[in-house]
């Protein structure tokens, strides 16, 4: 992994975590995050996802590609969140190139020189101190880095999943949120290069394999 692909995969993680919060907390009006997608090392984005709380279906879920480098910086998370609630308000006009599908889904890729970004909340602010404070920073990231997510179904969970150097590439991992939880933390970074629970799903770009947990 280079150092310019790796500085992409941290800040995913990082937009994954502050995005964790919408998954309850709608992000816009009634709209909740329904999973944040590391997009292919190419583009050097993020994908998120947004619609109507626990709503699963693809074609009712909408997908935007935010590019994560802007001169020579990286787009904060905070950054991502404001982009998305302009862009998921209004009306919009997309190229046709700038206008397609993944996973069943559409997906919009964002020209943030077009786009006005929302302001900072004071919601965001309170939650960005109140998190800094029960979470704080740490340059250490656990074995298994999680970079993405999509919620599948009401019993499924795809976790996307950087292992650095054990495995190369994004590692997706299908989970089942009922299970043992505690057993499942503990065993998942040396569950990932099972052979016998890994497959290849030919429809989602931003993985290079599946190991399907749902039975762990």
């Amino acid at each position: 992994m280079t150092y310019e692909h790796d500085e992409i995969v941290e800040q995913q993680a990082d937009i994954t975590g502050l995005l964790l919060h919408h998954v309850y907390a709608p992000l816009i009006e009634d709209q909740h995050v329904r999973g944040v997608l590391p997009a292919p090392p190419t583009t050097g984005a993020v994908r998120v996802v947004l619609g109507d709380k626990d709503e699963y279906a693809p074609d009712r879920l909408t997908a935007y590609e935010i590019p994560l480098r802007t001169g020579d910086e990286l787009r904060t998370p905070h950054d991502v969140a404001a982009l998305l609630r302009t862009v998921h308000t209004g009306t919009h006009i997309y190229p046709r190139d700038r206008v397609s599908t993944v996973m069943g889904m559409t997906l919009y890729t964002v020209d943030p020189a077009t786009v006005d970004p929302a302001s900072f909340t004071n919601d965001d602010w309170t939650f960005t101190l109140l998190r800094c404070l029960a979470c704080p920073s740490t340059e250490e990231y656990p074995e298994a880095r999680l970079c993405g997510f999509l919620l599948r179904a009401p019993d499924r969970i795809r976790l996307y999943l950087d292992t650095e150097e054990s495995l190369p590439g994004i590692t997706a991992a299908d989970v089942h949120p009922g299970g043992a939880l505690t057993a499942l933390l503990a065993a998942l970074p040396s569950l990932l290069d099972e052979d016998r629970l890994t497959t290849t799903d030919t429809d989602d770009p931003h993985c290079s394999r599946v190991v399907d947990l749902t039975d762990w």
